[in-house]
């Protein structure tokens, strides 16, 4: 007996049930007509994930039920065919405090027009970026439902992580694990998700089928490499990281009856083909480009801007934009002050040769001087400080954002993390536009991207792209004269790490200083990261790559008298 598996590893939009059912039965009648008699859907795939406030609107819940209808319809003509449709599910009569929730994450299994089984999501994420609770009510029963002679346990994505609805499955007969998942991605997760279901697996002697989401949402980006696990642990097969794929396993009975690990069932067997996992480098890169591609060509974007000052960050927010959306659908700007050195203009059109796209050039030397005519009397008498640099940072941004009004391309901002959290960027100046690419991006990996970048082409948009002098200067806002970032900064390396300890990790500012860190240095890095909590709310929305990011998994007040 075989039993081929379909992993429906495909890319949705939140609310657009029609284009989403449309990718479900078509990925479910190629899959079928190839022999498969499962499919699996990643989970809510039927709305995308995740809708948030919209599961409190009941226009949004039916459509959703009639979205489900839609499939189950589409596909009543494919006898055998067994399809697991994420989808929320139910209602709830709203007071005027509160909802009273009856909704559910659900999973329904259709099968020849009808609904052959349920499951509700029983574990609610109510962490990092995961507000379920908010939304839904946990089930509380297992579901086992049977495909050409196998027993499939219906698990949805946190439910694997805990040992009882996985028990509670086996229990009832389940032979396979099917898990359906929309697990956001960050550096090193992939990793913990096989092997935290390789431990699912070794308690309850199931093989496992994970099946995932591909692409992003608004600051999150799913990266796929779904997998399965035979009973005995060894990784059976595993699917690309960013890519849409009808990920095939083929499922086999063994008919000799010998223990498989300390259980004594028949063994089911899984096998499909395994891809190798990336590179940290390589998935970074990944992310960011699915993160701006989807972002802009799921918000009908025609195209991205950015100033390009012929430093690195720019540079970087560049060579991803080329890759996410191909030369002709970027333009630059480089913007000029009176402090812009002569490298960064030759290095500005440099790379923007190197990769084809757009290049103007906008003195804002004009600007800054009628600002300063204008402001003469009121600063008469007070020193230069960093008022006059931000005012260059605010002519510039003024200028890129009448230029994405005027033609619709949204402006790419191009701060990182590590100017993020210690407020070394300027509120609508650097900070104006409408996607942080490098939002969770510390600088020493940055650099680190770009020479990455330059030694691999993974779009074919153009090797090399950044100029090596770009990656070798040492970093300035060229905002006054012989400006760099160390001049109000610690190291980069010394830097990020704090930020990393401090604002990932949770660490003391006594644990950080006892692991060698120098006391000015932390108590500095510290004090701006609470002091810019009302710059950070103000900033666009960014793709997230660490397991805490500045977004929907840092919430801060910006009123805060509390010193650790």
């Amino acid at each position: 007996m075989t039993l081929k598996i379909c992993v429906a590893q495909l890319n949705f939009v939140v609310g657009d049930m029609a284009g989403n059912s449309q990718k479900i039965i078509n990925c479910a009648t190629t899959a079928y007509h190839d022999g498969a008699r499962l499919v699996l859907t990643p989970e809510l795939s039927l709305c995308g994930y995740a809708a948030e406030d919209l599961f409190l609107r009941p226009s949004f819940i039916k459509a959703c039920d009639d979205a489900l209808k839609t499939v189950s319809t589409a596909l009543s003509g494919l006898k055998g065919l067994h399809v697991v449709v994420g989808h929320p599910s139910g209602g709830g009569e709203r007071t005027r405090s509160v909802s009273v929730q009856c909704r559910f994450n659900m999973a329904s299994v259709l099968s020849e027009g009808q609904v052959a089984a349920t499951y509700a999501k029983r574990e609610l994420p109510n962490y990092q970026v995961f507000d379920e609770r908010r939304y839904f009510v946990a089930g509380d029963k297992p579901c086992v439902f049977e495909v050409s002679g196998v027993k499939v346990g219906l698990l949805i994505c946190e439910d694997a992580w805990f040992d009882a609805p996985a028990q509670d499955a086996k229990a009832e007969g389940a032979e396979l694990l099917a898990v359906i998942n929309a697990s956001p991605f960050h550096v090193g997760k992939g990793d913990e998700r096989e092997q935290a279901m390789r431990g699912r697996v070794q308690a309850t002697g199931l093989p496992l089928i994970y099946a995932h989401l591909v692409g992003g949402q608004d600051e999150v980006v799913f990266e796929g490499r779904s997998f399965a696990f035979n009973a005995d642990g060894a990784l059976a097969a595993r699917a690309p990281s960013f890519e849409v794929t009808a990920f095939t396993v083929e499922v086999a009975r063994n008919l000799v009856t010998q223990p498989v690990s300390r259980f004594d069932a028949p063994a089911i067997h899984l096998s499909g083909e395994v891809v190798e996992d990336g590179a940290l480098e390589a998935d970074l890169w990944h992310a960011l480009v699915w993160g701006v591609r989807d972002y802009i060509g799921k918000n009908g974007f025609p195209s991205a801007l950015l100033g390009l000052s012929g430093g690195i960050d720019s540079a970087l927010v560049l060579a991803i934009a080329v890759d996410a959306l191909g030369a002709n659908k970027v333009r630059t700007v480089m913007m000029p002050s009176p402090y812009t050195a002569e490298i960064s203009w030759v290095d500005a059109r440099e790379m923007a040769q190197r990769l084809g796209v757009r290049y103007n050039e906008m003195s804002i030397v004009p600007e800054f001087e009628a600002f300063s005519d204008s402001l003469k009397a009121d600063f008469e008498g007070t020193t230069p400080d960093t008022t006059e640099e931000n005012i260059q940072a605010r002519i510039r941004g003024t200028l890129l954002m009448a230029l994405s009004n005027k033609f619709g391309s949204i402006v790419l901002t191009t701060g990182n993390k590590s100017e993020m959290a210690t407020g070394y960027c300027t509120l609508y100046g650097d900070m104006a536009g409408g996607f942080a690419v490098l939002k969770d991006v510390t600088k020493t990996l940055v650099f680190k991207l770009a020479r990455w970048r330059n030694a691999h082409d993974p779009y074919g948009t153009g090797a090399n792209p950044i100029p090596e002098r770009i990656i070798t200067r040492p970093p300035s806002a060229e905002l006054r004269p012989d400006q760099t970032d160390q001049d109000s900064l610690p190291p980069y390396e010394v830097l990020d790490e704090i930020i990393a300890r401090f604002m990932e990790n949770d660490q003391s500012s006594d644990e950080i200083m006892a692991a060698g860190f120098e006391r000015a240095d932390v108590e500095k890095v510290t004090r701006l990261i609470r002091f810019n909590e009302y710059k950070r709310r103000q900033s666009p929305v960014g793709i997230r790559v660490t397991h805490r990011s500045f977004g929907k998994d840092w919430r801060y007040p910006i009123t805060n008298k509390f010193r650790a």
